[in-house]
C-alpha cells in the first residue's frame, strides 16, 4: 500500500492526477479547477528539466563521509540493495535490476581493493518472490567472483536495511563498515545508520556530474523526470529520517 501511494502522490504522476482533477471540476469550482490544472501543468515542464532536477539530485551528493576514520577502519561492507528484474529464467525468479548492479560492481571493486568481507541487505519486493538480497549474492559470485559473507533476508526499507545489517555485524564484533549505494541515497542510508552502534564511512557508486551550458537542459524530457523523482523521493526520505 505505501508503495502505491508513493507511486500516485510523487511527480510526475501525482502532477498528472492534479491537472485531471482540476480539469474535472466545474461549476462554482471551474476557474478554481482551472487554476489547478494549469499550476500542474507547468510544475509537471519544469519537474522534467534536467537543469531542475539535477540540481534537487546533486544536492543530495556532497559532503559525505569519503574518508574511513584513522581510529576506527572499516572491517565489513555492507551493499545495500535496490530494485529488481522478475523473470523465469532464473532460479530465483529475479534478477538484479540495473541499479542493483550498479552497487554490486561497485561493492566488487572495493572488495577487490580491501579484501574485506560483504554484508548484502534487502528483503522481498512483492509477495512470493525471493529477497533481493539472494539475488545480490548469486550476481556478486556469478558475475562478479565475489563472495558474500553475510545476507540480510528481511529489509524493506533503508531504515531496516541499516537496523537489521548492524545488528548481523555487531554480533561478530564488528563496529566499522564502509556503505555502498548510490551516492543520491548516501545521505538517507547513512542517516539510517546512526544509533546503531557501526561507523559508517560513504562509498558511493560514480557521483553525477553537473550539467554544462545546455540550452537542452532546460527542455522537459523523460530523463528528467526520473532523475526528479530519484531525488524528490530522497529528500522526502531524509526528511523524514530526521524526525523519526
Amino acid at each position: 500500500m505505501k508503495g502505491v501511494l508513493l507511486s500516485l502522490g510523487m511527480p510526475p504522476t501525482g502532477l498528472v492526477l492534479l491537472i485531471v482533477i482540476g480539469l474535472s471540476m466545474f461549476g462554482a469550482w471551474r476557474v478554481a479547477g482551472r487554476r489547478l490544472a494549469w499550476t500542474g501543468a507547468i510544475a509537471l515542464l519544469i519537474f522534467g528539466t534536467p537543469v531542475f532536477s539535477s540540481s534537487l539530485l546533486l544536492g543530495l551528493e556532497s559532503g559525505l563521509p569519503t574518508t574511513p576514520p584513522a581510529d576506527r577502519p572499516p572491517q565489513a561492507i555492507v551493499i545495500l540493495g535496490a530494485e529488481v528484474i522478475r523473470t523465469q529464467d532464473e532460479i530465483l525468479g529475479i534478477r538484479p535490476g540495473l541499479l542493483t548492479l550498479d552497487r554490486l560492481r561497485t561493492g566488487a571493486m572495493l572488495h577487490r581493493r580491501t579484501g574485506l568481507p560483504i554484508l548484502v541487505t534487502g528483503g522481498p519486493t512483492q509477495r512470493n518472490t525471493a529477497p533481493v538480497a539472494l539475488a545480490m549474492a548469486q550476481s556478486l559470485n556469478d558475475d562478479f567472483q565475489t563472495p558474500v559473507k553475510w545476507i540480510e533476508p528481511r529489509a524493506d526499507d533503508t531504515w531496516e536495511n541499516a537496523r537489521f545489517s548492524a545488528a548481523i555485524l555487531r554480533a561478530q564484533g564488528i563496529t566499522s563498515v564502509y556503505v555502498v549505494t548510490h551516492a543520491w541515497h548516501m545521505r538517507r542510508a547513512i542517516l539510517a545508520f546512526q544509533g546503531t552502534g557501526l561507523t559508517v564511512t560513504a562509498f558511493p557508486t560514480s557521483l553525477d556530474d553537473p550539467l554544462g551550458p545546455d540550452i537542452s537542459d532546460f527542455l522537459p524530457r523523460a530523463s528528467g523526470w526520473q532523475t526528479g523523482y530519484f531525488a524528490l523521493h530522497e529528500w522526502i526520505g531524509y526528511a523524514w529520517y530526521r524526525f523519526r
